[in-house]
């Protein structure tokens, strides 16, 4: 628990790096600082405001000697939205950060180092983020509805009206949600919206505690023919998700480089950066160097995001993913794309005792597509499917590590190549590549 703030608490220090939540880290008198706004390089004032065992939390109250990387913020919500940390970090500096931090994940997880690091994929540092989930609230203090994300590190929704990272057309959409909503009978009975950007259109799924009586549903209608959007409402789990109307055209998004169309329901997990995606894709399937006489097994392989570019260059793709109705996707996709050298199969990729004949065969290559959980049952298993390569896409630079200590350490591995991927500018998360050979 944090004590009374008095003067005593102030005082000065150097900030030295940069922690995994974005917060500048100082030691003062041999103890760890977190010191929230403040970067590497820069000496501040600070108020400790949180003294705990091994380390304390600290407001910064000035900033002494600012950092060369440091730069205006272009969100006014800087600071109290919890969704960016790092809009006060330039971008060239953003990347070195995530790439240091991959990097020193490797070796003290994994015990691992790449023989070379991959200069990063960049792409755009404002509206590219196509995929999110605003919070929405009736506050009765305020009288009002808020929309958007949480406040950083506290569970309230901030007061915010746009958001730079949202896609240039749904710029102003918290404002715009909050002012719908609080025209609505059921303002209090909608606690989020999803929404869902492809190329082909933009969906909003309405989570509805209670069903909109016909006044709210005109209004939601409006507002969606408005947006140019389709509006959905969910009442309860994923398989509860209804179309406002029934003549809303199919959501899909391309990956230009291969020629495939990805078709796409409004909660289906997809890359949330547009542009980040398709260079990902052909890094991937680049780094991969699979050939017209190869299997490739594409794992985690959700609406065949890297299966069906793959199936383009390769004899046959085998994709496996835990979630059956992605993998009704990933067939109908395959279908709409005219390929048929592609096969899926529904599959908990956590509990390999109860894995299918496909688990059986050997590839020439695998591609992997985790959960922030990684895949270390499936690490266990790539010595008896012998890829020559591997790649792995990761959300997370710490389970990544530790599947590349698995890696090398007992399947018969090298790590060849990782880098990062800009997937989320302004953030704190780590988009990663990572590329494996067979040890000679």
């Amino acid at each position: 628990m944090a004590g009374p703030v008095s003067a005593a608490t102030e005082s000065e220090a150097d900030v030295v790096a940069l922690a995994h939540d974005g917060r500048g880290i100082a030691r003062i008198d041999g103890k760890v600082v977190f010191i929230a706004g403040a970067l590497p390089a820069e000496r501040v004032r600070l108020r400790i405001l949180r003294r705990r065992r091994k380390m304390d939390e600290a407001q910064l109250l000035e900033i002494l000697t600012p950092s060369p990387d440091r730069v205006t913020p272009k969100c006014a919500h800087f600071g109290i939205c919890g969704a960016c940390s790092l809009q006060h970090l330039s971008a060239a500096a953003q990347l070195a950060t995530k790439q240091q931090q991959l990097l020193e994940d490797l070796w003290r997880i994994g015990q691992v180092r790449p023989q070379r690091v991959l200069d990063p994929l960049q792409g755009p540092q404002w509206a590219y983020r196509r995929r999110a989930r605003l919070g929405v609230k009736w506050v009765h203090k305020k009288g009002r509805v808020l929309a958007g994300f949480r406040e950083r590190d506290k569970p309230y929704l901030a007061d915010i009206r746009h958001c730079e990272v949202l896609v240039g057309a749904l710029r102003s959409l918290p404002s715009d949600l909050a002012a719908l909503v609080e025209t609505l009978t059921l303002r209090e009975q909608i606690p989020q919206v999803e929404v869902a950007v492809g190329d082909s259109g933009t969906a909003l799924v309405f989570r509805v505690l209670q069903p909109p009586p016909d006044p709210d549903l005109a209004a939601l209608d409006e507002f969606g023919q408005r947006l140019g959007a389709q509006i959905f409402l969910q009442s309860g789990g994923p398989d509860t998700v209804r179309p406002l109307r029934t003549d809303y055209p199919p959501l899909s998004y391309r990956i230009d480089s291969a020629g495939v169309a990805i078709g796409f329901s409004p909660l289906d997990f997809m890359q949330v950066n547009r542009a980040i995606n398709e260079a990902m894709v052909g890094a991937a399937i680049d780094a991969l160097q699979a050939g017209p006489a190869d299997t490739v097994l594409d794992l985690f392989c959700g609406l065949g995001n890297f299966t069906l570019p793959l199936a383009r260059r390769v004899r046959e793709v085998v994709g496996i993913e835990g979630d059956q109705g992605l993998v009704a996707g990933a067939r109908a996709n395959a279908l709409a794309n005219g390929i048929g050298n592609a096969r899926f199969a529904t599959e908990n990729l956590f509990e390999p005792a109860a894995w299918g004949p496909w688990a059986e065969a050997r590839y020439g290559c695998v591609l992997l597509d985790p959960p922030r959980a990684g895949a270390a049952a499936v690490m266990m298993r790539m010595s008896q499917w012998a890829p020559r390569r591997i790649v792995y896409i990761s959300c997370h630079s710490g389970s990544l590590a530790r599947d590349a200590g698995i890696l090398v350490a007992s399947q018969g591995y090298r790590l060849l190549a990782a880098g990062v991927m800009d997937m989320f500018p302004q953030t704190t998360h780590v988009e990663s590549i990572a590329v494996f050979e067979q040890a000679p």
